[in-house]
């Protein structure tokens, strides 16, 4: 009913910045929370940053300052902005959304992306 696509991970060097993109589309009536969570290998996924609709955000202690979530309500569009990445933050990034769907009723869900790699070199 939802998809959710990334696009914007790939290799970078220590000290620089990348973008992150998910756009969401299919059966949607509204999207609420959106959020990036990251996992890299042997760990648990973790919560990297979240924003509700009205833009409200929150960060893992470990981005702020360095990262910055924002979205774009009008094109189900979730954005992560990553500066001053560290080794540490080399990671599969997931974008996630609870999304309202309507079937025979009114329905809401948690939606994941598929993944996109960040791997950052020193």
């Amino acid at each position: 009913q939802v998809q959710l696509v990334e696009s914007g991970g790939g290799l970078v060097q220590v000290g620089g910045s990348l973008r992150l993109s998910c756009a969401a589309s299919g059966s949607i009536v509204r999207i609420n929370d959106m959020g990036w969570y990251r996992q890299a290998p042997g760990t648990q996924r973790e919560l990297v940053a979240g924003i509700t609709r009205g833009g409200s955000t929150n960060y893992a202690d470990s981005v702020k300052g360095r990262f910055t979530i924002s979205r774009d309500n009008a094109k189900n569009t979730v954005y992560l902005q990553m500066n001053s990445l560290k080794p540490e933050d080399t990671a599969v990034y997931y974008c996630n959304a609870d999304a309202v769907v309507f079937t025979s009723t009114w329905q809401t869900f948690a939606y994941w992306g598929q993944g996109t790699q960040v791997t950052v070199s020193s």
